[in-house]
């Protein structure tokens, strides 16, 4: 099973894929990771950011949107497989359970079916740090046909003010 070195990206090519290969990515989701989503999504459902809201809801407490873990899944098709110069063509998710403050997400990608014309059937189960399923589906990629190796991007740091208080 192929682990994440976020320094070096080194893809793995349509040719070198077989099924049952199967690469692995983590995440804990923090206030500001939960805080970053939703302002770069726009999704500022309270559920997500209210406390006093959240915890007259069904869950009880504030929880992550659904889509974070889902993209979890794109950085993890990006970056570990089949890596840099992926193509992400489709997704069919299913959000089993809630995710909450500090959870810790493990994406598991395994290939599932190779298909004509480089594209590749991948499995997606991501689990908490206790291993329940939260998020699961197939995602639809067109597989990279050159090894390539590139350096992990630096990204700017990023600061979160809020006027609110």
């Amino acid at each position: 099973m192929r682990e994440t070195n976020m320094e070096q990206l080194e893809n793995i090519t349509y040719n070198e894929l077989s099924v049952g290969d199967s690469a692995t990515f983590s995440r804990t989701l923090t206030e500001r990771e939960l805080l970053l989503f939703a302002a770069v999504s726009g999704d500022v459902n309270p559920v997500h950011l209210d406390s006093e809201f959240a915890a007259n809801s069904l869950f009880g407490e504030r929880i992550a949107h659904g889509m974070w873990s889902g993209s979890l899944i794109s950085a993890a098709l990006a970056t570990v497989l089949p890596g840099p110069g992926t193509i992400y063509l489709g997704q069919d998710l299913s959000f089993r359970q809630p995710v909450r403050l500090n959870d810790t997400l493990t994406v598991t990608l395994t290939v599932a079916e190779k298909k004509p014309k480089n594209r590749v059937i991948i499995e997606c189960v991501v689990t908490n740090q206790n291993g329940e399923a939260v998020t699961q589906g197939n995602a639809t990629v067109l597989a990279p046909s050159e090894k390539q190796s590139v350096d992990a991007p630096r990204l700017p740091e990023i600061t979160i003010e809020n006027d609110a208080g």
